[in-house]
C-alpha cells in the first residue's frame, strides 16, 4: 500500500481508495461495520513489459451525484469517473510525482508538486501553474493557502513556505528539520517530525496580520486580504482609509482619492473633504462628492460644496449632467433648495429653475423667475398651469410683485381662480362643496395693498360672478372701504406724476427764460389733477352709496355687511349720504337730523322730519321739537323755515303752543309776527274747546243733581206702584207679584229663582259693575297706566281720565294697629 484515502459519502457509507505499488487502486465502498460493503479494482496503466508504477497520490471530486477520483503515479496523472459503470479512465497528463507531493485545493483541484513548479488540474486537463523552485517533499492547502515543504537542493534543508496565490506573497516561511508526515487539521498545520516531535502552526488573527502589512506599506495585499477573508465592510474601509492617507501622504492625489471613494457610506466625508479644499485639488474634490451623491449620501452643506465646485470651475457640462441627470431621467438625489440657493448666488438661474420645477417646488420657481429675472409674462404663464391649489399658494407669496408690473393679467389669474373659470355649472349653490372648495377673495387681498384701484376691479368683478359667495359680509366690506375713502393712493397717477415731474425737469432749463408761461402751465396740470381726483372720489361714493343699497334692502332684515364699519368710514371720510342712509336704516333719527343740523341744510332738514316725524308711518314725532329746537337756538333769521314747520306742527299737533312759545323765544331774531297767526288759531281751538267743555259740564251738573233728588226721593217718600200688567208676559198683574224701585212690576212664577233684581234693569247694572271692578283692576296695573301716558300726546289728559273714573282717588287707610 502506497496511498490511502476515504470519503464519507453518506454516513456510514464510505468509499475507501487503496493506492498499491503495482499501479493499482483497491476500491471498497458501503458500510463497513455491518459488512455491507462491494469491491472492485481500478487499473491506472496497462502492465505491458512486466514493470507498474505505484500510486503515489489520491484525490476524491464531488459534484452533486458524480464521484471522480485521482490517481497519481510518478508517470501519470489519471481521472476515473465512478459514476459509470464499469467506472471510465482519463489521463490527464503523462507526467506525475513522487509521494506525498499530492493534494486537493478547496474547489476540488488537484495539486502536484514537482521540482519545476506546482501544478492545478480540473477533470478536463491541466490548469495554472506556479514555479517554485525546489524539490517538494510535501504539498497542502490549509484555508486557501498553498503548503509546501522544500528542500533545498545546496544546503539540503527543509523549508517551510506557505503561500497567499490570491494576493501572490508568501505568508510564512520557516525552515523545519526531516519531517515525515503534514497533516491540516483543527484549524492548524501540524507537522510530524521524523525525531517524534510535532509541531503545530496556527494562522494570526486578522488585526495582527494587517499590522504586519501596514509596516511593510503593503496596503494593497492587506485589502486583497482583507476581501478575502470577506471581512465586515467597516474593516475594509479603514483599510482603505490608511492607504488612501498613504497614497495621499506621497501627494498622489488621484489614486488617494480612488481610495476613499471605496470608503463612502464607512467614513465620514468630512475626513476626505478637508484634505482636498486647497483649491489645487478641487477637481478630486469634486470627483468625491459626485460619488457621494451618487450613492445618496450627501446632506445640504455637501450638495452646496459640489456646486460652489462647478460653479468656481465654470464646469457646465457637469453642473447640467448633476442638475439635470440625463435630461431628467431619475430622482433628484441632492437637497433641492440647498442647490437652488447656490444656483442663484452663482448666476446660474436656468439651472436653479429646473431643479425647482422638477422638484415641484413651484414657489421657488417663481421666485427666480420674479425677482433674479424679472419675466411676469413667464411667471403668469406658469402659475395658469399650475393646479387651483398650488396657484392660489404661489399667488398669495408672490402677489404683490406681479400686482406691482402685470396688475391687469394677475387680476384676471385670480378671477379664474376664485370663480372656477366662471363656468356656473360647477356653483350648485350657496351649499356646494365645489363652491367651498375654490379659494375666498380675501385670501388675496394683502397681495393689493399698493394697487387698491385694481384691489376693486378684482372685487367688483368677483361679485358680478358670484352672487351667493361665502365671503360676501367681508368682500362688501372692502369695498365700502375702497369707495368711500377720500385718501386712496393709486400708483399709476403716482407714476404718471413721477414721469411728469421728470420731463417737466428736463424742460426746465428751456423754459427758465419764460417764467409766466413755466407756471400757468404748472398751475394748469396741478388744477387738472385736483379735478381728476375730486371727479374720483366722486364717482367712489356714489358707488359705496349704491352698494350700501343693494346690499340692504327692504327685504332684508340684516345687510350683506357690518353696520359698525360702514358707520365708522362714513364718519371718518364725513360721507353724509351714507350716514343718512344707515341712520335711517337703523331707526336712529335723531342721528339722522343731527347730520342736517352740522351741514346747515334748512331744506333738507325739513324734509326729513315730513319724512321721519310721522308717527302714522312708524316715525318719531318728537323731531319736530328737535327741529323748533333748533331753529329757536340758531341765532339768525329763519323766519321762512319756522312758518313751514308751524304748519306741519299745527296739522299733526305734535306739541302744545306754549312748547313752541318757550322755545322760539330763544332766537332773537325771529318777531311776534313768524307764531301770530298759529297763536290766533289755536287760540280760537282752545277757545272752542273751553266753550264745549263748558256745555259738558252743565249737563254733566243738571243730571247729577236729578240723581240726587232721585235717591233723596226714594229713601224719603212712599213708592207708588200702579202697574196692572205684568211686565215680563203682559198679563193682568196677580198675587203673588213682585215690584222693584225702577217701577217694574212682575208674577212671581214670572221671575223664577232671580227674585232679588228686575230682569231689565240687571243687564245695565251688572255692565256698569263689571266695568267698575275692571278700572279697580286696571288701577293696580301701574304699566298699563304709564304705557297710557307715554303713547298720549297729552299726559294730563291721561290723568285726567284716570281721576274721572274715580281709580285714583281711591286710598285705602291702613288699620291702626296695623305693623
Amino acid at each position: 500500500i502506497t496511498s490511502f484515502l476515504v470519503l464519507e459519502e453518506a454516513p456510514p457509507i464510505l468509499l475507501i481508495a487503496i493506492g498499491l505499488d503495482n499501479g493499482c487502486i483497491y476500491c471498497i465502498k458501503g458500510d463497513i461495520a455491518r459488512e455491507r460493503i462491494t469491491r472492485f479494482t481500478l487499473q491506472v496503466e496497462p502492465v505491458s513489459d512486466g514493470t507498474s508504477s505505484p500510486i503515489t497520490g489520491l484525490g476524491f471530486r464531488v459534484e452533486g451525484q458524480a464521484h471522480q477520483l485521482f490517481a497519481i503515479t510518478p508517470s501519470s496523472i489519471t481521472l476515473f469517473s465512478l459514476h459509470h459503470q464499469p467506472p471510465r479512465r482519463q489521463t490527464l497528463d503523462q507526467i506525475g510525482c513522487e509521494t506525498n507531493a499530492v493534494a486537493m485545493s478547496d474547489r476540488m483541484d488537484l495539486i502536484v508538486g514537482r521540482p519545476e513548479a506546482v501544478y492545478f488540474y480540473e477533470v478536463d486537463g491541466r490548469g495554472p501553474c506556479w514555479a517554485f523552485d525546489g524539490e517538494k517533499k510535501f504539498v497542502g492547502w490549509f484555508r486557501g493557502y498553498l503548503l509546501c515543504i522544500i528542500e533545498d537542493q545546496r544546503s539540503r534543508k527543509n523549508t517551510l513556505n506557505v503561500y497567499d496565490l490570491k494576493n501572490r506573497l508568501i505568508a510564512h516561511s520557516m525552515p523545519v528539520g526531516d519531517v515525515s508526515h503534514l497533516v491540516t487539521e483543527w484549524g492548524y498545520i501540524i507537522l510530524i517530525m521524523s525525531d517524534k516531535r510535532i509541531l503545530c502552526i496556527g494562522e494570526k488573527d486578522m488585526e495582527s496580520k494587517l499590522d504586519m502589512l501596514f509596516k511593510k506599506n503593503l496596503y494593497t495585499v492587506a485589502i486583497n486580504l482583507v476581501q478575502s477573508q470577506q471581512a465586515d465592510p467597516a474593516s475594509t474601509a479603514e483599510v482603505l482609509r490608511k492607504y488612501g492617507d498613504h497614497l495621499y501622504g506621497k501627494q498622489e492625489y488621484d489614486e488617494a482619492m480612488s481610495q476613499y471613494i471605496h470608503t463612502i457610506g464607512h467614513l465620514e466625508p468630512s475626513y476626505v473633504i478637508q484634505k482636498f479644499l486647497d483649491a489645487k485639488r478641487i477637481h478630486n474634490l469634486t470627483n468625491y462628492l459626485e460619488k457621494l451623491h451618487d450613492r445618496g449620501l450627501a446632506s445640504k452643506d455637501h450638495t452646496t460644496l459640489l456646486l460652489n465646485c462647478y460653479t468656481k470651475l465654470k464646469d457646465v457640462e457637469k453642473l447640467n449632467h448633476f442638475i439635470k441627470d440625463e435630461d431628467g431621467v431619475g430622482e433628484i438625489k441632492f437637497d433641492v433648495e440647498t442647490a437652488i440657493r447656490v444656483c442663484r448666488a452663482a448666476g446660474y438661474h436656468e439651472h436653479a429653475m429646473f431643479v425647482a420645477k422638477k422638484a415641484g417646488r413651484h414657489e421657488l420657481y417663481l421666485k427666480i423667475l420674479l425677482e433674479d429675472l424679472a419675466r411676469y409674462d413667464e411667471a403668469l404663464q406658469y402659475i395658469s398651469g399650475l393646479e387651483a391649489n398650488q396657484a392660489g399658494l404661489t399667488v398669495k407669496e408672490y402677489g404683490k410683485i406681479l400686482v406691482d408690473h402685470r396688475p391687469a393679467e394677475t387680476v384676471k389669474i385670480l378671477l379664474r381662480l376664485c370663480t372656477d373659470g366662471g363656468d356656473p355649472t360647477t356653483r350648485r349653490g350657496s351649499n356646494s362643496m365645489r363652491l367651498l372648495m375654490i379659494p375666498s377673495p380675501m385670501d388675496f387681498v394683502n397681495i393689493f395693498v399698493h394697487s387698491p384701484q385694481y384691489l376693486m376691479e378684482f372685487l367688483e368683478n368677483y361679485i358680478k360672478a358670484v352672487k351667493d359667495s361665502p365671503a360676501q359680509t367681508e368682500i362688501h366690506n372692502t369695498l365700502l372701504e375702497l369707495y368711500i375713502s377720500k385718501d386712496l393712493s393709486f400708483p399709476s397717477m403716482s407714476q404718471e406724476n413721477d414721469f411728469d415731474d421728470h420731463n417737466s425737469k428736463e424742460r426746465k432749463g428751456k423754459e427758465i427764460t419764460n417764467g409766466y408761461k413755466s407756471g400757468t402751465r404748472e398751475k394748469a396740470k396741478l388744477g387738472k389733477e385736483e379735478n381728476k381726483t375730486a371727479k374720483d372720489i366722486v364717482d367712489r361714493q356714489r358707488k359705496g352709496l349704491a352698494l350700501l343699497k343693494s346690499a340692504w334692502t327692504p327685504e332684508m332684515e340684516e345687510p350683506l355687511y357690518s353696520v359698525d364699519l360702514a358707520l365708522i368710514i362714513c364718519n371718518a371720510n364725513a360721507f353724509k349720504d351714507g350716514l343718512l342712509f344707515l341712520y335711517e336704516k337703523l331707526k336712529l333719527y335723531k342721528e339722522v337730523i343731527s347730520c342736517y343740523k352740522q351741514a346747515h341744510d334748512h331744506e333738507g332738514l325739513i324734509a326729513c322730519c315730513k319724512k321721519l316725524g310721522d308717527s302714522t308711518q312708524g316715525g318719531d314725532p318728537s323731531l319736530w321739537g328737535d327741529l323748533l329746537n333748533y331753529f329757536g337756538e340758531l341765532g339768525e333769521d329763519c323766519s321762512k323755515e319756522v312758518k313751514e314747520v308751524l304748519t306741519y306742527v299745527e296739522k299733526a299737533d305734535v306739541l302744545p303752543p306754549i312748547v313752541v312759545l318757550q322755545t322760539l323765544s330763544k332766537n332773537p331774531c325771529l318777531t311776534l309776527s313768524v307764531v301770530k297767526d298759529y297763536i290766533a288759531r289755536k287760540l280760537e281751538q282752545e277757545s272752542k274747546l273751553i266753550e264745549d267743555d263748558r256745555k259738558s259740564v252743565d249737563k254733566y251738573q243738571e243730571e247729577t243733581e236729578l240723581m240726587k233728588r232721585e235717591i233723596e226721593d226714594l229713601k224719603t217718600n212712599a213708592k207708588v206702584f200702579q202697574l196692572s200688567k205684568c211686565t215680563a208676559c203682559t198679563f193682568t198683574l196677580d198675587l203673588p207679584a213682585v215690584h222693584f224701585m225702577c217701577m217694574h212690576s212682575f208674577h212671581l212664577r214670572c221671575l223664577g229663582d232671580n227674585e232679588k233684581e228686575c230682569p231689565e234693569c240687571a243687564p245695565e247694572y251688572r255692565s256698569v259693575m263689571e266695568a267698575k271692578q275692571k278700572l279697580e283692576l286696571n288701577a293696580r296695573d301701574h304699566d298699563l297706566f304709564f304705557r297710557q301716558l307715554r303713547g298720549s300726546k297729552d299726559g294730563f289728559s291721561v290723568v285726567a281720565d284716570y281721576f274721572s273714573k274715580g281709580v285714583v282717588s281711591k286710598t285705602t287707610i291702613p288699620p291702626e294697629n296695623a305693623p
